[in-house]
């Protein structure tokens, strides 16, 4: 009796200390990754709060606290508003465009029957892998208005009329800036929902079909239930992404042209902090800039939360 109690001690023992040892190296293993997370993230994002109460160009040593004059002065930029305006007009025409229509061709391809569907994702999978500024290139070559695909197309259509300097129109630009993102976009978001649509129990299909279910019915009642959570996902990866990729864009295409028609929050940060030498004022733009990101990722996903379904 002594004996098996003893062993019983021995081996809680002998498990307190495996656990321990399973505790060091998971710290151990996360440690670098947590300290490149504090170097790289957490540390110039404080900074960046901190010299947003600084008027600094940048590149001298004297900084000068001005406390919320930055943000004082922001508040009656009527550039920077502008500048706000076209970013949320990106994000809400690149998103009610993209994510649908992701949707729609990864369901298409899912299915077996559809001859060639292996090529059709290769195609619409290839912009997302160029870089942003080589769709910039590509699209700046479309919308030229002597040379261009667009004007050239319309032209032999017969439909001169309907030709414009597609990146030189204060009306259009925005939207043939969009219309290059949705391009870039498509196929990232239909490859990871068709992922998604990858695990849903093909049997669902099938049950609906025998009770005369058509594919449009099983679209809405079957698979975006079931993949609403990686829906979610996207769409707070969304809104992070596109606001850095329509500042590549827009630079690499217009540069904010014309007139700061299609100039976005971040190129106007870019120019304030390191173009204009008033670095303070453009750290007071990333601050509004951050805090709108974090605050609209969280509108968005409270507004989609809804209860998991599993089967």
């Amino acid at each position: 009796m002594v004996a098996s109690s003893r062993t019983r001690k021995r081996s809680k023992k002998k498990k307190t200390e495996l656990e321990r040892q399973h505790s060091i190296f998971g710290v151990v293993c996360a440690l670098p990754t947590v300290v490149l997370f504090l170097i790289f993230m957490v540390i110039p994002t404080f900074n960046v709060f901190r010299m947003s109460f600084y008027k600094w160009s940048g590149f001298s040593d004297e900084k000068q606290f001005v406390g919320f004059s930055n943000f004082v002065t922001l508040s009656h930029d009527m550039k920077f508003a502008h500048a706000c305006q076209n970013t949320v007009l990106l994000l809400v025409l690149v998103a009610v465009v993209t994510l649908p229509l992701a949707i729609i061709f990864a369901a298409v391809l899912t299915q077996d029957r559809i001859a060639g569907s292996g090529f059709l994702r290769f195609v619409l999978y290839i912009p997302s892998v160029l870089s942003s500024v080589v769709i910039a290139a590509i699209f700046s070559a479309i919308y030229d208005q002597k040379t261009g695909l667009v004007n050239g197309t319309l032209g032999f259509l017969g439909l001169k009329a309907l030709q414009r300097v597609w990146l030189g129109d204060q009306s259009i630009v925005i939207y043939s800036i969009a219309f290059a993102m949705v391009w870039q976009a498509l196929g990232y978001y239909m490859v990871m929902y068709m992922s998604s649509m990858a695990g849903v129990n093909p049997e669902l299909y099938e049950a609906s079909q025998i009770d005369g279910a058509g594919k449009i019915r099983q679209l809405f009642s079957i698979t975006i239930p079931l993949i609403w959570q990686n829906i979610r996902t996207t769409l707070t990866f969304f809104i992070i992404s596109s606001i850095n990729m329509s500042f590549i864009l827009v630079t690499a295409m217009t540069n904010g042209g014309p007139d700061g028609a299609s100039q976005t929050v971040l190129g106007y940060m870019y120019n304030q902090a390191y173009t204009n030498s008033t670095y303070g004022y453009g750290m007071a733009i990333g601050v509004v800039l951050f805090l709108f990101s974090f605050i609209l990722s969280l509108v968005v996903n409270q507004a989609t939360k809804r209860e998991v379904m599993q089967f």
